[in-house]
């Protein structure tokens, strides 16, 4: 036996719980840790080989203007799906709630008194009146965030059909291999990455239920960013993605000035979303005019029972002032798995679907424009 693995063997009993309830597997982590014996060889792996090119202008959709005919034909496809109780809506409200001063993300005021989640409920409590049924609401929590957004939740009374899940928990490793232990020797537990939304989902009965249910054609579960208000429920997109027949669609932005991200490029026979550190040394980024906003549409059924193989990346942080390394997975690999779509959404004033806050100063920077978006999806 390793040395990793003997500590493994001999975790707190308690560590071990809350590991095995959050889909922690020791094999896994001893054979990622082998890999840190050739740690060049390591990182060079997230880089990925062979031709590497942007996508063509055809392969990415477009969204009709407001108002016109070709809007309204797509709304009623997606009101008629949602209406009929296809569509469940996946909020990613996990990691480690370091970027907004140790405050859950989820409440945090946005504006008015009202956090992120006041208004992520009062989206659904609006779009849910409209249909002929109450819409799925799932939050993939983390365990630094659930506990907090629980008593939230339970604060304010939210409806039956909303329900939160924990992602997955891992231990980081020291450079040399063995488990990293903070200050007080205690090994350093972390929330592995939202690429976790697919195990964390299966190992509840959510999407087995949300299957169960009646409804004539396929479900679709819409996932976002908790942070991110512009994506909210749409019929119109709705629409383009029940259309197009694709397993998964993400909603992509042309690029502005400064904008580093994911972006979609074919690569090993798929068109697939791929991280900027993954992109071949000399691909040229500008070649890709839009990137990944994190938002996908994905079929229900897919996500319920594809076979996807998940990479897990090598990662250093630094952690207490000492180097740690942990591994993540990103969910954008849904597309390399699926049969991928992709549909260029606005970025700008009432219609954006691209409002991202990933700390204070951004969100004072953005308070404007959410509360703007807010009026005009009826959080309010």
């Amino acid at each position: 036996m390793s040395d990793l693995a003997s500590d493994l063997a001999g975790l707190d009993p308690q560590l071990r719980a809350r590991l095995d309830a959050a889909g922690f597997r020791d094999a896994r982590l001893v054979e990622l840790a082998a890999g840190l014996a050739d740690k060049a060889a390591l990182f060079a792996k997230n880089r990925l080989t062979g031709d590497v090119t942007p996508p063509r202008d055809t392969e990415l959709l477009s969204l009709p203007e407001p108002g016109s005919a070709e809007a309204e034909r797509l709304g009623a496809l997606g009101r008629a799906a949602i209406d009929r109780g296809e569509l469940a809506f996946c909020v990613l409200a996990g990691g480690m709630a370091t970027r907004m001063g140790g405050v859950v993300k989820a409440l945090v005021e946005a504006f008015d008194g009202r956090t992120f989640l006041d208004l992520r409920l009062a989206e659904n409590a609006s779009a849910g009146a409209k249909a002929k049924a109450p819409i799925p609401l799932w939050l993939m929590t983390s365990e630094a965030t659930d506990g907090g957004i629980r008593e939230a939740l339970r604060a304010r009374s939210a409806p039956d059909h909303v329900h939160q899940f924990t992602q997955d928990l891992g231990l980081r490793l020291a450079p040399e291999g063995g488990l990293f232990r903070e200050d007080d020797g205690d090994p350093s537990a972390y929330a592995t990455g939202h690429g976790d939304l697919v195990d964390a989902l299966r190992r509840t009965p959510l999407l087995d239920q949300f299957l169960a249910r009646g409804g004539e054609g396929p479900k679709t579960v819409w996932i976002a960013n908790l942070d991110n208000l512009g994506a909210s429920i749409d019929p119109v997109v709705l629409g383009r993605f029940l259309e197009s027949k694709k397993q998964v669609m993400v909603e992509v932005c042309k690029k502005a000035p400064g904008d580093r991200g994911g972006v979609p490029v074919h690569a090993h026979g798929k068109l697939q979303v791929v991280e900027e550190f993954r992109l071949p040394a000399g691909f040229d980024g500008a070649s890709v005019p839009v990137f990944n906003t994190n938002t996908f549409l994905v079929s229900a059924e897919a996500l319920a029972t594809a076979n996807i193989p998940w990479t897990y990346f090598a990662v250093e942080k630094k952690v207490q002032g000492r180097v740690a390394i942990q591994f993540e997975r990103l969910l954008q690999e849904l597309t390399s798995a699926l049969d991928a779509g992709y549909v260029v959404v606005p970025r700008d004033g009432a219609a954006s679907r691209f409002l991202p806050v990933k700390d204070h100063d951004e969100l004072a920077r953005r308070r404007s424009e959410i509360q703007e978006v807010a009026r005009a999806r009826g959080m309010l």
